[in-house]
């Protein structure tokens, strides 16, 4: 019996559109992947913060989400940029097909770097804001 085979192109995408959920987690290893745990804990760690301060600035209160979505955007692009033998080898190993990545995949990670960048670039800006002048800038 062969393995249910991965698409290389549907996990990036889920990475890219869903990464801070960590649904490409649940794709590509199931319930037991615990890094997959950790993203879906950003959701309770950020009503922690909220009810624990609720006086403090938006931007801590969403911080859990906005790292873990970080994260997704980092492994779509490791999970994009992987060869598609490599891929075959860790994702694909008994199921008896090859991946032959196109041209789709460019496409998610041109919009994953762009994304990505901007999103990481506003965070660290707003935190340095909050952090250096109690958020004077915004």
């Amino acid at each position: 019996m062969t393995a249910r085979h991965k698409s290389k192109t549907i996990a990036t995408v889920l990475a890219f559109l869903f990464g801070g959920l960590g649904l490409q987690r649940l794709y590509l290893r199931g319930w037991r992947d615990p890094w997959l745990w950790l993203h879906l804990a950003a959701l309770p760690a950020a009503w922690l913060v909220a009810t624990l301060a609720p006086q403090a600035d938006g931007f801590y209160k969403l911080l859990p989400i906005m790292l873990s979505g970080l994260a997704g955007f980092l492994e779509a692009l490791v999970l994009g940029l992987m060869p598609d033998e490599q891929w075959d080898a860790r994702f694909n190993p008994h199921s008896g097909k090859q991946s032959n990545t196109r041209w789709p995949i460019a496409v998610v990670l041109i919009a994953t770097m762009t994304i990505g960048a901007a999103s990481l670039i506003a965070t660290i800006s707003r935190f340095f804001d909050l952090l250096y002048t109690g958020g004077a800038y915004g």
